[in-house]
């Protein structure tokens, strides 16, 4: 078979071979590469060599079709194959080890690990919404695509900085904590080729500042100026928090509330499933007039049930940083965080004539002891009272009435005239 300097204009002018037949055009610049075209006129690139699998007699193997692959690509692949056939290496193994690697790469890349983290063990967690958040936002979004046993602890310390400079310690504290979760998890499995955490030598206290309980509460004026902030700010934030006042649920199980969620005129209560539960219980939250209020004058979208939503109902709101922001600005308060409005009316319901225990199931928490397993009530008389209750103290904070502003002393003058 003789030998000639082929080019991308030979290639495209070869005819099919008569029937029966295949052509075969050698290259002269990479020995054993050869132009192929069949009596149907397929056109491929091969390699003809001996192969380290059947090193005495030559065999041809493709390289890729015309078409697939270009000349340029075909020579580089084949002097690629003949480098490795010189080391004693079969290319077809080596191929079948690097698509392995591949695939082992793309099976421990940060984030496949966080998302099985998240589906096989963070959904037990108390906080499994704020795990998943936190972990998808602050580092899959980072290191996603990258094999999980590559992360540095330079770069999880600088990850974990980030979330400082943004005046959020305690966030900075939960996102350690998690990642810390994360990575002694994926080393118990052995399944992902980690041994080793890169936060095994990091400290918290180091990195954050020590962690400290926050016992921060709202003032009367605080709630006052962030009521309105939340009234200017509009849909769909506003309204949240200002339910989020109103009730003292956490964050997602207001913002994440669907239609069908909320019963009627006649039973206006809010039933927030088990799965959106940070205790995995069903939890029922009676909505007060003020509360009916805000949601009856909420839109209503044709795409998705979701209440507060910036895609047409299809996805609820998630996010608060920039609403915040917005309302720190519009009320003049700062230094809280979203938690404070919960801790504030907790706080507040101790001053209703409402018995504790019941204070503590509007807000979700456990019943205590043998309550929790045998008093099955759902106290959504008493509950609904208590925030009835609430709301009276809280709007005559927010919504006071008009401060009578008669002139005192010229009404008494009009009294002595007409004595």
């Amino acid at each position: 078979m003789s030998r000639q300097n082929l080019t991308d204009r030979f290639v495209n002018s070869r005819k099919k071979a008569s029937p029966g037949r295949r052509d075969d055009y050698s290259d002269a610049i990479v020995p054993g590469l050869a132009l192929r075209v069949t009596d149907r006129g397929h056109k491929s690139f091969v390699l003809v060599t001996r192969y380290p699998s059947n090193p005495v007699h030559p065999t041809r193997r493709s390289l890729g079709d015309v078409g697939v692959i270009t000349l340029e690509n075909a020579r580089e692949k084949a002097r690629g194959w003949l480098e490795l056939i010189g080391r004693g290496i079969d290319p077809k193994v080596e191929e079948a080890r690097q698509r392995a690697a591949a695939e082992r790469r793309q099976l421990n890349s940060f984030a496949a690990v966080a998302r099985e983290f998240l589906e096989r063990h963070a959904s037990g967690l108390k906080k499994s919404a704020e795990a998943k958040r936190i972990i998808e936002a602050e580092f899959v979004k980072r290191w996603g695509p990258r094999p999980i046993t590559d992360i540095m602890p330079e770069e999880v310390a600088t990850a974990i900085r980030a979330i400082v400079k943004r005046g959020a310690p305690y966030q900075a504290h939960n996102a350690f904590g998690y990642l810390r979760r994360l990575f002694s998890w994926a080393i118990g499995t052995h399944q992902f080729g980690i041994s080793a955490s890169p936060l095994e030598r990091l400290s918290p206290k180091d990195l954050i500042g020590k962690r400290e309980a926050r016992d921060r509460t709202l003032n009367d004026a605080e709630l006052h100026a962030m009521w309105n902030a939340a009234g200017e700010i509009g849909y769909p934030y506003g309204p949240v928090f200002q339910l989020l006042m109103l009730t003292g649920q956490r964050e997602l199980e207001i913002a994440h509330a669907s239609w069908p969620e909320i019963g009627t005129l006649d039973n206006p209560l809010l039933t927030i499933p088990a799965s959106r539960m940070k205790g995995s219980r069903t939890h029922e939250v009676p909505l007060t007039p003020k509360a009916v209020d805000i949601l009856a004058a909420m839109p209503l979208f044709s795409v998705g049930d979701y209440v507060f939503t910036t895609t047409a109902g299809s996805k609820p709101i998630n996010g608060f940083s920039k609403a915040k922001k917005r309302i720190d600005k519009q009320s003049g308060v700062t230094g809280w965080v979203i938690q404070d409005i919960r801790r504030t009316v907790r706080t507040r319901f101790s001053a209703l004539p409402v018995e504790d225990l019941v204070r503590e199931l509007v807000i979700a928490h456990a019943k205590p002891g043998l309550h929790k397993v045998y008093d099955q009530h759902a106290y959504r008389v008493e509950k609904r009272r208590c925030l009835e209750l609430w709301e009276g103290r809280l709007m005559a904070i927010v919504e006071p009435p008009p401060v009578d502003d008669t002139d005192f002393a010229k009404e008494r003058e009009r009294r002595r005239a007409e004595v």
